[in-house]
């Protein structure tokens, strides 16, 4: 065998550049390119899918017109629960692989934890439950999208409660409603649907998931971790097994199913799918960006020091390991940036290499572009970082 080929930095870099549709000439026409380039959007705060899709749209003027209609009118793309136990944005052509490469295992927990507090409580038992969720679905159904308080009109029985670890000191009330919802979820059985207010609130409708067939684990997770190579590789076993939440067997399962290539990279061995080790030419020219907090590129390895220098860390990132708003020059974050309480964007850079005045220019563009499409509404990340206050109350 041939020794493997090495992939250094400045190509991942390009790769970035292009499949994460930053650099120019990559940007895409529509939410639903963006969505499949990058097979998921982090979901978790609302506002970062509208901000991630409109950092990467060639024309960002129809942002909030067109990532609605694709979530909630045409359904092209769905809001729910994947990788991690998290919410993601996925195309709904790939629900159904989320579901089973990441779902099944999280659902089955989740259900049984819900039972076993339940029956800590003295709260009924699981042929009261099942009763009440088909009553709910059913109400679901024939609303086509409703709150939580909208379905408890219809099936009263959502609105009991029990106490959730009785006598210890996290004691608490939950609601049916919000727990079952949730494991319904998960299950892949309901989605998030159109919020309670503009793009950015995080009230929300639920409405049932889209019907998908029946996929095999394996394959599912072989077929997912070859869409997020393809998008994001090359990548090292930790990137994989971070990303997906799988055990490390489940990973070396999938990168053999898909025949996956090793590269050598600065962090050891990596992967990329096995058409996909050959040289990669770069975007053409240098480009920035601002992409919001939790966005997925930002997010996209454990290993980060690639295109993000360790000691920039403390101020991006929150104690819980979520990125907020980053400022990107040439493949690199280079800083951070926020929106004050009337409006104003402000950004800083963190690490001068390389930042000259032609990357000033273009991170200011940048910044013209998003307030342009952005306007009058106010954004404030789920997730404050450290540098993301500082430059909010300026």
């Amino acid at each position: 065998m041939g020794a493997q080929r090495y992939i250094g930095a400045d190509e991942r870099r390009a790769r970035l550049a292009l499949r994460q549709r930053l650099a120019g000439r990559a940007r895409a026409g529509t939410p639903e390119e963006v969505a499949g380039a990058l097979v998921a959007l982090h979901g978790t705060d609302p506002a970062t899918v509208y901000l991630a899709v409109g950092a990467r749209l060639a024309d960002p003027a129809r942002t909030v017109e067109e990532t609605g209609r694709a979530l909630y009118e045409d359904r092209s793309l769905v809001r729910m629960h994947g990788m991690r136990h998290t919410v993601f944005v996925f195309p709904t052509a790939l629900t159904a692989v989320v579901h089973a490469s990441t779902g099944l295992a999280v659902a089955a927990r989740e259900r049984a934890a819900l039972l076993t507090h339940m029956a800590a409580a003295g709260a009924p038992d699981a042929a009261w439950l099942k009763e009440v969720e088909e009553s709910a679905l059913a109400a679901l159904a024939r609303r086509g999208q409703a709150t939580a308080a909208e379905l408890a009109q219809d099936e009263p029985r959502l609105r009991e409660q029990f106490v959730y670890a009785p006598g210890k000191s996290y004691e608490g009330m939950h609601t049916v409603s919000s727990r079952l919802l949730r494991v319904l979820g998960v299950e892949g059985k309901v989605v998030r649907g159109r919020p309670l207010g503009s793009w950015t609130s995080s009230r929300f409708r639920w409405a049932v998931a889209p019907a998908h067939a029946d996929v095999d684990p394996a394959e599912a997770q072989a077929e997912l971790l070859r869409r997020w190579l393809a998008a994001c590789g090359p990548a090292t076993e930790a990137d994989l097994k971070w990303w997906t939440g799988w055990r490390v067997t489940e990973v070396r399962r999938a990168l053999s199913a898909i025949g996956a290539e090793p590269v050598t990279l600065d962090e050891g061995t990596g992967y990329v799918t096995g058409d996909d080790a050959d040289p990669v030419p770069g975007p053409g020219e240098p480009w920035a960006a601002l992409l919001p907090a939790l966005d997925p590129t930002a997010m996209g390895w454990q290993q980060r020091d690639w295109y993000l220098a360790p000691e920039l860390r403390p101020r991006l990132f929150d104690g819980s390991g979520n990125v907020g708003p980053t400022v990107w020059w040439d493949g690199r974050v280079v800083g951070g940036w926020a929106q004050r309480p009337d409006g104003e964007l402000v950004w800083r850079i963190l690490d001068e290499e390389g930042v000259g005045r032609e990357a000033l220019a273009a991170i200011e563009s940048e910044a013209e572009r998003l307030s342009g499409w952005v306007g009058t509404t106010r954004i404030t990340p789920r997730f404050r970082t450290p540098l993301e206050k500082e430059l909010t109350t300026g």
